[in-house]
């Protein structure tokens, strides 16, 4: 399992006082609010960042981070990835999972065949869609409802669904 989540990505600075514009990768932005540090992986290091200020403008998240307080000081990490670390992430609910701990899992059928790994989950606002990879590196797209993903258990890196008729 991941020990660290993917929160958002900074997409550009915001105004010359060193705040940024980030895109939420999280399924509830407004989280950003009781979050008190993030960690920024800037590709070489990875930085402990302690937010001071959260703002919200359209889609984004405008973050002011504590000691950043110029534009140049923060311009060099645009595109760069935030974590946090897992102890601090959003609890789930029943049936909710994180979706890094589920990309790589192994996708079995409901007849014990193997059919695949997930390789992605798209998120389009009714029901997510899973992405999965076939054997033969084909992609099918299987939606995330009861009548198709009978089990996900993330402890084995397993899921089993059910392939309806017309899905292949």
């Amino acid at each position: 399992m991941e020990t660290r989540l993917q929160v958002g990505v900074i997409s550009s600075t915001h105004g010359i006082r060193g705040e940024v514009k980030v895109f939420p990768t999280t399924d509830d932005a407004q989280r950003f609010k009781k979050l008190k540090k993030v960690i920024l992986d800037t590709g070489r290091e990875e930085l402990s960042l302690e937010i001071q200020g959260v703002k919200f403008f359209r889609q984004f998240v405008i973050l002011k981070f504590k000691g950043i307080d110029n534009i140049n000081d923060i311009e060099k990490y645009k595109g760069k990835s935030l974590f946090v670390e897992r102890k601090d992430a959003v609890p789930l609910e029943e049936d909710e999972y994180y979706i890094a701990d589920m990309i790589g899992m192994k996708v079995m059928t409901d007849e014990g065949e193997e059919f695949g790994a997930l390789k992605d989950v798209m998120e389009t606002g009714a029901n997510d869609v899973y992405v999965i990879e076939m054997k033969d590196g084909k992609e099918v797209l299987i939606p995330a409802i009861k009548q198709c993903v009978l089990d996900i258990d993330v402890e084995k890196m397993c899921m089993t669904i059910h392939v309806m008729e017309g899905l292949l």
